[in-house]
């Protein structure tokens, strides 16, 4: 696909993932980088994204949002790339990206900002406790090399991700097959490129300042 690519995001938010993603299929893209503020809600981007955050990405006409599916995006947009399994093996490829997208980044959030399910509420909450998704992601990540199959895929973009945020804050238990994972993925060439880029785009601290 020709099409201009455009991509929408602040170093400091989800756009991390997105960019990523992007060193990973090799594309060429423009970076628009938006602060916070009025900025991200101007009529401008508004019209791209009526939510007003980041990460966006404008490829041509489409335009995708939300971190997950501009990785499953992107992947089947540039399948030489190969961050996605057939079409017929994509059961697991599928399923771990939006658990993590769901249960864990929801259950993540939720005791980051101090909240409890009450215990007779959790069947209504969607991953009933953040033990449960742990143990859940535990056993995906421990099952092979990659979270969805033999071959590392954009499902391990976002859940890697998620992970390294997670130990990073302490919003994920530091338990060996988390860090195991995660130290099969953060060498790799896209990721840091990736993380290069976006670390030349944070603010500076000025002098005398913190």
């Amino acid at each position: 696909m020709s099409e201009e690519l455009v991509f929408y995001t602040n170093p400091m938010s989800r756009g991390q993932i997105a960019r990523w993603m992007l060193e990973e299929v090799g594309a060429e893209y423009r970076t628009e980088v938006l602060q916070y503020g009025p900025e991200m809600k101007s009529e401008d981007f508004l019209a791209v994204n009526p939510m007003g955050k980041v990460p966006t990405i404008r490829h041509g006409g489409v335009v995708v949002t939300e971190a997950a599916a501009i990785c499953a995006y992107l992947a089947d947009a540039f399948p030489e790339a190969g961050l996605a399994p057939p079409p017929g093996e994509r059961g697991a490829y599928y399923r771990w990206m939006f658990f993590a997208a769901g249960p864990l980044e929801a259950a993540t959030i939720n005791r980051a900002l101090k909240f409890e399910v009450p215990p007779e509420r959790e069947s209504m909450i969607g991953y009933g406790t953040l033990e449960a998704v742990l143990n859940t992601l535990e056993a995906a990540v421990s099952a092979g090399e990659f979270v969805a199959g033999p071959n590392f895929s954009a499902a391990d973009v976002y859940v890697g991700s998620h992970i390294f945020w997670g130990l990073q804050f302490k919003s994920i238990e530091m338990r060996p097959a988390f860090v195991d994972y995660w130290s099969r993925l953060e060498n790799r060439p896209a990721r840091l490129r990736a993380a290069s880029l976006d670390e030349a785009l944070m603010p500076k601290t000025s002098p005398g300042t913190e």
